[in-house]
């Protein structure tokens, strides 16, 4: 198995940012289980409290932005912020770009083809019942693109100019163009554009019949949000600047990103589904955001041993995200924990059982660690 960069455990030479394996921990905490325990509470309790926490942690159904928004596209940006560090050290080595863009292409497409299988399985089924659309597809071609304007830009001034010039490009697509039968610029689920496309070029199902989130159209504004992260590693790398000092500029980005973001939400909302321009803001800016915290508690401070959690689950990350297609871990969850079940009773017995679901995924994690094994693609 070779490495995925960033999306596992990565080489990022001497300064390696371990906050990155903090964060993509982190990330990837909420997805394997953590936000089952908001919801299980809610309804434990019917607290406004534990309300809030549990409408936070699930997704709009079409326009708006919550926190569980955030989880899938801060993977991508990690993705681009590790880059730097792990293809642009094979760079400075003087390996030939084009055995690298071979390894990069490589890599996106093998991501593609995982995302078919947690999509579908592995049982054989004819091609207008798969779902191609995925999360993982949209990571592998959002940091196969990235990296190949990467590759092919030496400045990093020319890779923000990409960046801008595709959230630009897709508002127009989107702005001045429809569905058949729709005006121009409408972006509901059915007249939309992207999902116009989608539903001409895209093979197989739609996860919503007229529409896919994680569409083959929609992926071209993800390639910002990988860039964004591979300008940011960029910087962490070769900027001069002291960590306090870095660690100030990612937070002021970060909090002008989101500004930006909520006064293009006025003429392009901030829409997942559609990954749309302030979407890429929004999520960027928080991401830049919460990297600002971890790289300064971690990196600048040296603040480490509290995130050995996070970090066990940021180094086999793949590993857990695919380990749904394997193994039950609801049936291995109930097998070892029923008892407590039993014994709290309703109505937190859910809320144990949740806590319960994630912690046993952890320690396979954990487990994993000890004896070095690692999903890398």
């Amino acid at each position: 198995m070779t490495t995925l960069p960033n999306l596992d455990q990565n080489s990022l030479s001497s300064n390696r940012l371990y906050s990155l394996d903090a964060l993509r921990g982190f990330d990837m905490f909420w997805i394997m289980g953590a936000d089952e325990v908001f919801h299980t509470m809610f309804k434990a309790t019917d607290s406004p409290f534990w309300g809030v926490l549990s409408h936070q942690f699930s997704h709009p159904e079409w326009h708006g932005f919550r926190f569980y928004d955030l989880i899938f596209p801060l993977f991508l940006f990690m993705a681009g912020v590790a880059t730097p560090f792990s293809l642009g050290k094979e760079i400075e080595k003087g390996k030939n770009r084009e055995q690298l863009l071979v390894k990069v292409i490589k890599r996106g497409l093998i991501l593609a083809a995982l995302g078919v299988v947690y999509n579908n399985g592995l049982e054989i089924k004819p091609i207008e019942e798969i779902r191609f659309g995925s999360v993982l597809a949209r990571i592998g071609l959002g940091y196969m693109f990235a990296n190949i304007i990467y590759l092919y830009t030496k400045k990093p001034t020319i890779q923000a100019i990409w960046f801008g010039g595709i959230l630009v490009f897709y508002y127009l697509l989107l702005k001045f163009n429809s569905a058949p039968g729709f005006p121009a610029g409408d972006l509901s689920q059915e007249g939309n554009f992207a999902s116009y496309m989608d539903r001409i070029i895209m093979p197989g199902r739609l996860y919503k019949g007229n529409h896919d989130p994680e569409g083959l159209t929609s992926t071209i504004p993800a390639i910002s949000t990988g860039l964004l992260g591979i300008l940011t590693g960029n910087y962490l790398k070769n900027d001069p600047s002291d960590g306090i000092q870095k660690t100030k500029r990612m937070a002021m980005f970060g909090a002008l990103f989101i500004v930006l973001a909520l006064i293009w939400n006025i003429d392009f909302p901030i829409n997942k589904n559609l990954w749309s321009s302030s979407f890429v803001l929004m999520v960027g800016g928080i991401s830049l955001l919460l990297l600002s915290l971890f790289y300064y508690i971690i990196d600048v401070k040296g603040y480490q041993k509290w995130s050995f959690f996070f970090r066990i689950i940021g180094m086999n990350s793949i590993l857990i995200y695919m380990s749904g297609v394997f193994i039950d871990w609801e049936y291995s969850t109930d097998s070892v924990f029923h008892w407590l079940g039993q014994l709290l009773g309703n109505p937190f017995n859910a809320v144990a059982m949740a806590i319960c679901y994630t912690g046993i995924k952890w320690y396979f994690l954990y487990f994993m660690y000890q004896k070095k094994v690692f999903l890398r693609v």
